[in-house]
């Protein structure tokens, strides 16, 4: 006959765990307070780990992140000074047309996160877009003529009465042959014309234009405007009169436009502008 027992050791460590599971179910649970991360142990005898340093728990970001868009040097330097701060880095790309701040940018003892910026992205102006768009293009008669019209704001010299004398002057000559231009002492551009209608067919005339004007335009939305200087371009085919113009170097004045605008951000910040783009 066998006999059966329990060793004593043994059975006192059952009574243990017994009474540590009892006294486990028996703990009154504790609030974790948000921020900290917690080691628990778990009902297995295992640990595990509790984070509650994230956003979704402490209700707020960790880091500012992100990257602002802006479209004028005024609402640039208004967001610079809500969120920069001695260490921030500006970088202004003439290339881009771009200014670029990095609000966090790395100290010069420690690195940071680099990663909540400000972009300065400059939006050319509708009206400087369409005098670029005929730059250089020969327009018809009346399309010029229209064109001259509708963008009478924008001619400085000769005024724009007098600009607007000229667009109907074009405008009347439609159903003419032109014959020749001539450029004259005065520096005007005279076309000689024959009248090709059945009641004054054969009778001659002349349209006289400049050669030069002035217009003042606005780059960029939120900028200065600026003064450019617009050649007269012709040809006459088959009797016909094809005119149009030429701005003169309308790309170094959006250099000089952007220029300006960083020298404005420069004048409104501590923070010295680089030139460049960061990483």
């Amino acid at each position: 006959m066998t006999t059966r027992y329990t060793s004593g050791p043994a059975a006192d460590l059952d009574g243990i765990q017994s009474v540590i599971d009892i006294a486990q179910q028996a703990t009154v649970p504790a609030a974790m307070e948000p921020g900290k991360v917690y080691a628990v142990r778990t009902a297995g005898g295992g640990t595990q780990t509790i984070d509650l340093t994230g956003p979704e728990h402490t209700g707020t970001p960790a880091r500012k992140h992100g990257t602002t868009t802006v479209r004028d040097a005024a609402s640039f330097a208004a967001y610079f000074s809500k969120h920069s701060d001695a260490d921030t880095e500006v970088y202004a790309d003439a290339d881009q047309l771009t200014v670029t701040a990095v609000l966090d940018a790395h100290t010069a003892d420690e690195p940071r996160w680099s990663g909540h910026r400000l972009r300065l992205a400059l939006r050319r102006t509708e009206t400087w877009q369409q005098w670029l768009e005929n730059d250089g293009r020969l327009l018809g008669q009346e399309q010029f003529a229209e064109f001259l019209e509708d963008h009478l704001p924008d001619l400085l010299d000769p005024s724009a009465a007098t600009m607007l004398e000229i667009a109907q002057s074009i405008q009347a000559a439609t159903k003419v042959d032109f014959q020749s231009g001539t450029r004259l002492a005065t520096g005007e551009r005279q076309f000689k014309y024959v009248e090709n209608t059945t009641a004054k067919a054969g009778q001659r005339g002349d349209l006289t234009i400049p050669e030069t004007f002035v217009v003042g335009l606005v780059p960029f939305e939120g900028s200065e405007g600026y003064r450019l200087t617009a050649r007269l371009r012709y040809r006459i085919t088959d009797q016909q009169l094809r005119i149009g113009y030429k701005l003169e170097r309308p790309g170094d004045t959006l250099r000089t436009a952007f220029a300006d605008v960083v020298t404005a951000i420069g004048a409104d910040i501590a923070q010295p502008v680089m030139n460049g783009s960061p990483a």
